[in-house]
């Protein structure tokens, strides 16, 4: 394998949002991608090893995806670093300084690819981003770091509309990897249905999650979240919410809970943060107020590498349980409303 045509990218963070783009885009420079393996328990606990307790649980993963894909003997690993995604919209300092991390706790023989995206600087946009990459492995052609570009939106595209048109995860990322596009039959909404508020790498790694969506779906519970909508409709609920967009994964969250809680099929709202994320902490505690407003439930769950999964399964099915019987009330209710009607006819 030549290390030069190679790159390894964790299975962690960016992952989930991006990687389709950077499928396409690397594949087109002729660069090689190895994966690091799903989560275990193990890649946890070597992530948290390594870093202060108090850091998140996503970037402890992270670290411990780096130290996989070393012991696979990657030598060049791709660690960006992304700013902001627009003018005054920024991540949080830990992913900003994500390969500082890497590069002070992470020992070993490799070389870590930490081209800079920051869209609040003037000259700094993705065309700079992607041709920083590629100059690590000297590719200074622009016709063809433009081309890889453009392959890395086709796949990212198609990964995006098999997810918005309702198909898994896996499955949408395995399609648009193959350049194909499955569009599923029309889901039909379920007795009962709930939002999964979160970021992709928080509810889609399914350890970290402990499978979530399967847990929910064994419950007969219709299941939806940021990844079925649309960047219009998630603008939309941050208007909803009266909340101005400051941190680069808020849609995933606070306009992703805006939009549900107009949503009639929606009975109930779950979120789901890694314990010590403060941009998640004000942006639950945000949603929290504001669902009082639309009388929708709110249960909101946080996990760490502690998370113990018989507690989690009792907080999921309360809550569940809890949203059947209140349904069924309703529907009661209604039933009375309308024989009354009859009656006095």
């Amino acid at each position: 394998m030549e290390n030069k045509k190679t790159i390894g990218i964790p299975l962690a963070m960016s992952y989930y949002n991006y990687y389709p783009f950077y499928y396409g885009f690397f594949n087109e420079l002729g660069i090689e991608i190895v994966l690091s393996n799903p989560t275990t328990k193990k890649t946890i606990s070597d992530g948290a090893s390594l870093v202060v307790t108090e850091t998140c649980l996503p970037i402890k993963v992270y670290v411990g995806h780096v130290l996989d894909l070393i012991n696979k003997g990657v030598k060049n690993i791709f660690v960006p670093s992304i700013q902001s995604i627009a003018p005054k919209i920024y991540n949080c300092s830990k992913i900003r300084g994500l390969p500082d991390l890497i590069r002070n706790v992470v020992k070993g023989e490799f070389k870590i690819i930490d081209a800079t995206l920051d869209k609040s600087e003037k000259n700094n946009n993705l065309s700079d981003f992607l041709a920083e990459i590629a100059n690590y492995f000297n590719i200074t052609d622009k016709d063809l770091i433009k081309r890889a570009q453009n392959a890395g939106f086709v796949v990212q595209n198609n990964f995006w509309v098999m997810m918005q048109n309702g198909l898994d995860f896996d499955n949408a990322l395995k399609y648009a990897t193959k350049s194909q596009v499955v569009i599923p039959p029309k889901k039909e909404p379920k007795a009962i249905n709930v939002a999964l508020i979160g970021h992709g790498y928080n509810i889609y790694d399914k350890r970290t999650c402990m499978d979530i969506f399967k847990k929910l779906e064994n419950m007969e519970v219709g299941v939806y979240s940021a990844y079925q909508l649309t960047r219009e409709q998630l603008s939309g609920g941050m208007v909803s919410l009266n909340t101005s967009l400051y941190w680069a994964n808020q849609y995933e969250m606070t306009g992703c809970a805006g939009h549900y809680f107009q949503d009639e099929k929606i009975d109930g709202i779950i979120t789901l943060t890694a314990f010590g994320c403060g941009p998640d902490s004000l942006m639950v505690e945000d949603i929290k107020r504001k669902s009082k407003l639309f009388d929708k439930p709110l249960l909101n769950l946080t996990i760490d590498e502690h998370t113990g999964e018989a507690g989690f399964i009792t907080r999921i099915e309360a809550f569940c349980d809890m949203l059947y019987r209140s349904k069924r009330a309703k529907i009661i209710e209604q039933r009375k409303k309308i024989e009354e009607h009859l009656t006095k006819m």
